[in-house]
């Protein structure tokens, strides 16, 4: 049976929350009474579930009793915990692969012992010092990854084929998240990305604000709805103010509630459904009380966005239930 408003599911990214205390201690050693009181705190804010995004807390990193214990946490404050997004471990990083494709494989075994239904990854990388100094990080340029480099590309596609593998047996999706000046940088290339590995559990997660929050030119947030959201599985979902003076060569952007920035989340989603786009949904947003306005975006899907009713006809797709189905022949580009 398809989601529809009420049913939909819908995860509170962890972003505002740090991975250290006010001590230095890393919250994956702090006690679990620390791990209650965020997940309290997200279930007062007004969701059901959670995106253990791990800037936060690294599930990949817990032994089977703290990850235990972690679980019991997230049940005892009635919060749901169906996903978890690695970030900034590129499986093709030259100097961290190795460690991060280790780290990416423990992270699919504790998203099976927590009962996650799937996992976020991507090429994105550490923020650079530079990116750092900056109110908004993405005002500067970070990592990007080689154009046309054969080699590193097939490293891509094995390496993710590799994970995906591993999370098919332990039945979760694994979900790649799009991410400027990488290989999931474009609409093309995310697809072609897909293609090439050739899973039907994995799938794209369309995190259309990373791509549309940059001070340059940048491809239109709807032809990357219409290429990506038939092979997406899993959907970041936030929004950015967004200006441009072409004739200076000036671009500005900030963050917004998802209902006032550049993306019409009204429109993309009637093609996410159009396609069958069934994936769970996670609400982030950067600066200010990030909860809060995570929350706001929260009612905004479901008052006005997300189908009052099952019954609508999905058209032809690639995606059924959220899981990616791949194409015959990849897409060369």
């Amino acid at each position: 049976m398809a989601y529809t408003a009420d049913t939909w599911p819908i995860a509170a990214a962890m972003l505002p929350f740090p991975g250290t205390n006010a001590q230095g201690m890393h919250i994956n050693d702090a006690d679990p009474s620390a791990w209650a009181e965020v997940f309290t705190e997200v279930k007062d804010a007004g969701f059901a579930n959670a995106d253990l995004t791990d800037s936060w807390v690294r599930p990949g990193d817990l032994s089977q009793d703290r990850l235990a214990e972690f679980r019991q946490a997230a049940e005892n404050a009635g919060l749901g915990i169906p996903a978890i997004s690695a970030i900034r471990r590129s499986v093709i990083d030259e100097a961290n692969w190795e460690a991060n494709l280790a780290y990416s494989h423990r992270t699919i075994d504790a998203a099976a012992e927590l009962g996650c239904e799937v996992v976020s990854v991507g090429f994105h990388q550490a923020i650079r010092p530079e990116q750092q100094k900056q109110l908004w990080f993405w005002t500067v340029d970070g990592h990007k990854d080689p154009v046309g480099d054969e080699e590193t590309w097939a490293n891509a596609v094995v390496r993710l084929r590799e994970l995906g593998r591993h999370a098919a047996e332990v039945r979760v999706l694994l979900s790649l998240e799009m991410y400027e000046d990488t290989y999931l940088g474009t609409a093309d290339s995310a697809v072609r990305l897909v293609q090439d590995i050739g899973l039907p559990n994995v799938g794209l997660n369309p995190d259309l604000g990373n791509l549309i929050r940059l001070h340059r030119p940048v491809e239109d947030w709807r032809e990357l709805v219409a290429k990506t959201l038939p092979y997406s599985n899993y959907w970041h979902m936030k929004n950015y103010f967004r200006d441009e003076d072409v004739a200076r060569d000036m671009y500005v952007t900030m963050p917004a509630p998802m209902e006032s920035g550049l993306i019409n989340y009204r429109e993309a989603f009637k093609l996410a459904l159009s396609v069958g786009f069934q994936g769970i949904l996670c609400a982030e947003h950067y600066g200010g009380d990030g909860l809060s306005v995570a929350a706001s975006n929260q009612d905004y899907l479901r008052r006005h966005v997300l189908p009052k009713k099952d019954g609508y006809v999905l058209g032809n797709s690639q995606v059924a239930q959220g899981r990616q189905q791949p194409a015959a022949e990849p897409a060369r580009v």
